[in-house]
């Protein structure tokens, strides 16, 4: 029962942790296309904003399942 648990805690950190450097990294790309092209900023944010909310979808998703597997234990 408890390795349940572990592995739930483990894969929300894991999920946390990617989507945390995908979204730096985004937001860090982002940043400098439009420091190259300010005409494009308009493009670039749409697609970042999109490209994150793909992320933090991912990320819930991630969360229902690890409460799926806690709600398992008892």
């Amino acid at each position: 029962m408890g390795i349940i648990a572990i592995g739930a805690g483990i894969t929300m950190g894991l999920a946390a942790l990617g989507v945390g450097i995908g979204q730096g990294l985004v937001a860090s790309n982002a940043t400098q296309s439009i420091a190259k092209q300010p005409e494009a900023s308009g493009k670039i944010q749409g697609a970042m904003i999109v490209g994150m909310a793909i992320m933090e979808t991912a990320l819930v998703l991630t969360f229902v399942i690890a409460i799926m597997l806690v709600s398992k234990i008892g």
